[in-house]
């Protein structure tokens, strides 16, 4: 059986379907073979699971770089509502709002202060054009009528790099790609999305603490196949996908990247990529984005 990755080995996506493989393959006594297909913010990865047999030995593990893309490229080479199938969700991580030490402004608050009564003056930081750092971002920005310029970079560590050096004003990233920064006083958070604090940012406050409980945003990962796969295997896979998170192995190896493990139904997966579709659509209608 097969896992298919749309990144390459090393990002946090590729992790979690190591680790979740091996607690399906002992729980149903095969072998699950990781196959990574990076490319094209994710697109060629999940191209090819959309186009394999749908019998049920072909899968995809991706985040929600599945969701941007159907919402950012007007043509794709898959459908995504038509030919990819929601499995089961793996897990959650919050977005950290991460700011340079030189900057003034030291909470939220100031910052969305500031940047009213200066517009543009501001810049952020992020993965690249329509990436999820983009959006997550422009999004924020909407929400409290701000305007920043943004600066893409390759990928949102190397931007994190950037406001650690203190050459760009701020940026949102994944708690993995800021947390080492923010520890080591090379960049101060300014808020952290999800309910409750983070346990490795303890001392970051929540966006709704911080005064702005509407932003919402969380980087999700999960399992998905191709459509036509029977719903009994779909209902299989999410039972036994729900066991593997639960194991202590999975739960530590998430916990240390401030990731949180999810289970949930198929079909509330599929509600939620569905209206995360149509969230992104209008970020990026009304932020003018377009996919480069």
């Amino acid at each position: 059986m097969k896992i298919i990755v749309p990144f390459a080995p090393g990002s946090f996506t590729d992790t979690a379907a190591r680790a979740v493989a091996v607690e399906l393959g002992n729980q149903l006594g095969q072998p699950f073979v990781i196959e990574n297909r990076g490319g094209a913010g994710s697109t060629i990865g999940t191209d090819a699971v959309a186009k394999a047999a749908p019998d049920g030995y072909t899968f995809l593990l991706t985040d929600n770089s599945f969701a941007v893309s159907a919402a950012l490229y007007k043509s794709l080479p898959y459908h995504p509502s038509s030919d990819i199938t929601q499995v089961a969700l793996v897990a959650d991580a919050p977005a950290v709002l991460a700011a340079r030490n030189g900057l003034k402004t030291r909470t939220l608050r100031d910052m969305v202060e500031f940047a009213r009564k200066n517009p543009g003056t501001l810049n952020f930081g992020s993965g690249g054009q329509g990436s999820s750092a983009h959006l997550a971002m422009e999004a924020f920005l909407l929400q409290n009528g701000l305007k920043m310029v943004h600066v893409p970079f390759k990928g949102v560590a190397e931007a994190m790099t950037e406001i650690a050096a203190d050459r760009i004003d701020v940026g949102i990233g994944s708690v993995g790609s800021t947390v080492q920064h923010i520890n080591g006083k090379r960049l101060f958070a300014l808020a952290v999305s999800g309910k409750q604090r983070n346990p490795m940012l303890p001392d970051v406050p929540t966006f709704a603490e911080a005064g702005y409980p509407e932003y919402g945003m969380m980087y999700w990962f999960g399992v998905m196949a191709p459509a036509a796969v029977p719903a009994a295997i779909v209902e299989r896979m999410n039972q036994e996908v729900g066991k593997a998170v639960k194991t202590d192995r999975v739960a530590k190896t998430f916990a240390a990247a401030g990731v949180t493990t999810v289970v949930a139904p198929a079909a509330a997966f599929k509600q939620r990529v569905a209206e995360e579709i149509t969230t992104w659509k209008d970020v990026i209608a009304r932020a003018h984005i377009e996919a480069q």
